[in-house]
């Protein structure tokens, strides 16, 4: 008897499901369908601020395969049709159109992958003309077309995330005067504030007002509704144009409505299948989910591309007869702004404070190559590491050419369970157009063994 798979999701992991799905289980055996409410499938969300500074074409070129060749693999995807409710006691989803009609459709398994939203504050005028979150083609297009009204000239971006920073070079890029408005004490709330301070020296080298420690209270609007200020306790900020950067929240509405467990980060809650838990036949993963962090051995929410396909091949691997597993996350990101390269891996301080753990920092400035080699450019690294144990806990990367990627060797050592002592007799690539014979990532576990050791010497 032919099963039935629906997919609620047409991005990152719906499709890698399906499609891993469809690889191990011919259409005879397995009918797919899968809803999506947008116009696009598959495509990389990651890359919207890119294409609107103008780095890559849009939005063809961010979609890795078009619904046309996932229709030719015998996968039934219906777009512009929104998933309205789940009935998971019965096995099936309600869908609606973009014409308002409705249909119940069976399911033996389902796969959730509603990804995340952007954060829009409960603030008066944020829903007005000229305000643009950044999460969907959609968005990219509308924020474009944004950008061609007459007469824009002035940008105000809410929020100093990676989100926030990337659209702030993009409007630079677009020859916007810039201000960045952003609630917490320094941009990259993600790293710990001394950090974030190197970012907002580089954001202010650029041009772009950085506005700290001032949360927005209102859009103001123009006699149109249109979008004419951002306005905090103390001052208006005149703007053009409107860009949220507050981050997203996981989009699991649909999920609570169905009586489905959710995390205190509003995201879903999956055993390492990513099977929906208490749930034999309900899957879930990306955007809408929570993950383990393998360094605090808590549960969060990191909305990144890189996990949701791997979600969406764990969870093609099992519906299709296999075996696999997701066993969580450093917390490991990138960016960059122009030619700053933001990193991070593991715990910044407060997070480490709330696991309980005793830790020591160590902060050195070094270069991306030899220092007599051309063009060898600084950047600072901050790390961490358990007071006691000398196990690394956390790494953050501010620098120019060369400087984020170097967060991919702090990845390796966290997910290996590294001390630091460890970390210092890495055997890394050499060669003075790549790294000094020390590279830095070297010399900050060298200085933090010798934090550890000094503690260790006091007690």
């Amino acid at each position: 008897m032919t099963e039935r798979l629906v997919v609620i999701g047409g991005d990152a992991t719906g499709m890698a499901a399906a499609s891993q799905a469809r690889r191990r289980r011919a259409a005879g055996e397995l009918e797919i369908v899968a809803f999506e409410r947008g116009r696009h499938v598959s495509y990389s969300a990651c890359g919207i601020p890119y294409w609107i500074a103008g780095d890559t074409d849009g939005p063809d070129s961010l979609v890795a395969r078009t619904a046309a060749e996932h229709r030719k693999n015998d996968i039934d995807l219906r777009l512009g049709t929104e998933a309205v409710a789940i009935d998971a006691e019965r096995g099936r989803v309600l869908s609606r159109d973009t014409d308002g009609r409705e249909e119940w459709t069976g399911y033996d398994q389902l796969v959730i992958a509603t990804g995340a939203v952007p954060v829009r504050p409960p603030i008066p005028g944020v829903e007005a003309a000229g305000v643009h979150g950044v999460q969907t083609l959609d968005d990219g297009e509308a924020v474009l077309k944004g950008l061609d009204r007459e007469g824009v000239r002035r940008a105000v971006v809410v929020g100093g995330g990676y989100i926030g920073v990337e659209m702030a070079e993009a409007m630079l890029r677009h020859g916007l005067d810039v201000t960045l408005v952003d609630g917490a004490e320094q941009p990259m709330s993600t790293l710990d504030p001394d950090m974030g301070r190197l970012v907002r020296d580089a954001l202010e080298g650029l041009g772009v007002r950085v506005v700290s420690g001032s949360p927005v209270t209102a859009v103001l609007t123009d006699d149109g509704g249109r979008a004419r200020a951002v306005a905090t306790d103390d001052e208006e900020f005149p703007a053009d144009i409107v860009v949220l950067g507050l981050g997203v929240r996981p989009n699991t509405a649909l999920a609570a409505d169905a009586g489905l467990p959710l995390g205190s980060h509003g995201g879903l809650l999956t055993d390492r299948a990513m099977r929906v838990r208490g749930r034999e036949t309900v899957w879930a993963g990306g955007d809408c989910v929570e993950v383990l962090n393998l360094v605090s051995g808590t549960l969060q929410h990191i909305a990144l591309g890189t996990h949701a396909n791997k979600h969406g091949r764990i969870i093609g691997v099992n519906i299709g007869g296999g075996y696999a597993t997701f066993p969580g996350v450093v917390g490991t990101a990138v960016s960059k702004v122009c030619d700053v390269e933001i990193a991070r891996t593991g715990l910044k301080e407060s997070q480490a404070r709330a696991a309980g753990l005793q830790y020591v920092t160590a902060v050195i400035e070094s270069t991306s190559r030899a220092g007599y080699y051309p063009e060898a450019a600084v950047m600072t690294v901050k790390m961490l590491a358990e007071r006691g144990t000398g196990r690394l806990l956390g790494v953050q990367i501010v620098g120019r050419e060369g400087a984020a990627k170097r967060v991919d060797i702090a990845a390796v050592a966290l997910t290996a369970g590294m001390t630091v002592d460890q970390m210092i007799e890495l055997d890394l690539g050499y060669a003075p157009p790549f790294s000094p014979v020390w590279d830095p990532i070297l010399v900050a576990a060298r200085k933090a063994a010798g934090e550890v050791a000094e503690r260790a010497g006091r007690r």
